[in-house]
């Protein structure tokens, strides 16, 4: 990811919601060294953040409604949350959680493009994002995997003004820099797999990476392979279910 910081546009934060947030920590702090911190006030319903070091990383938390998956989610980092969600809908895509504040943090809504891809605004205020991107166990790419590709170009760009590059894969781009890509799902997803966003965590070593998910109850779904012209990835599952992604550290 050609980004070092979140940016207006950009992807700013992934959460995951999982039905065991005490295994789940467990997992994740083995898998990327995180240190947990869970936020101690009854109203954040058990949200904790990870750390690496001294930055924020990404965050845990329970699933809060019974409709809600067992699944990792990519915020994006907008000015305006309430301004977004019009956007989306004039673009074509609906909403699920209309803005709300989250404390002294920023503001937040949960949306869905229309192909039906969930993903979330984050609009910072005390709280800007991940204070890390492409370091071992921090956030390094994130993917869409659409089922009608011809339908997220146009309104990704009109909602964040990304522009995105033709080929066999298409990658993302806010002025130039690169933070995503985007591959067609086809007849070899299960058709009751969705459109989604998948994350994808920087790791040294994408064969020991998936090595200790499987040791720990995890499922190897994409084996290790090397991207041409790119770094070498792998798809994983954890043990409660979420999907997540390696990728090695490009040189």
């Amino acid at each position: 990811m050609e980004l070092e910081r979140p940016v207006t546009g950009g992807p700013c934060w992934t959460e995951l919601g999982t039905s065991d947030l005490e295994a789940a920590e467990r997992f994740y702090t083995e898998l990327f060294g995180w240190r947990p911190e869970t936020d101690p006030r009854q109203e954040a319903g058990g949200y904790t953040v990870a750390h690496l070091g001294d930055a924020t990383v990404a965050a845990l938390a329970p699933l809060y409604q019974e409709s809600q998956p067992v699944a990792w989610n990519v915020s994006f980092a907008v000015r305006d949350a309430d301004a977004a969600v019009t956007a989306v809908r004039a673009a074509g895509g609906t909403v699920a959680l209309e803005p709300v504040d989250v404390f002294d943090l920023g503001r937040f809504a949960v949306v869905f493009d229309p192909g039906g891809a969930a993903f979330q605004l984050w609009q910072a205020r005390s709280f800007p994002g991940a204070g890390l991107f492409n370091a071992p166990g921090a956030l390094g790419w994130v993917e869409l995997l659409p089922r009608a590709p011809e339908r997220a170009q146009p309104f990704y760009a009109a909602v964040f003004g990304w522009g995105v590059s033709t080929g066999d894969y298409p990658r993302w781009d806010i002025d130039g820099a690169r933070f995503g890509g985007m591959i067609t799902m086809d007849e070899k997803f299960p058709p009751e797999v969705p459109s989604h966003w998948l994350p994808y965590f920087t790791v040294e070593d994408v064969e020991d990476t998936a090595r200790i998910v499987t040791e720990a109850g995890g499922t190897l779904l994409m084996e290790p392979t090397t991207v041409p012209e790119g770094p070498r990835i792998a798809v994983l599952r954890d043990p409660q279910g979420a999907v997540f992604g390696a990728r090695g550290a490009e040189t």
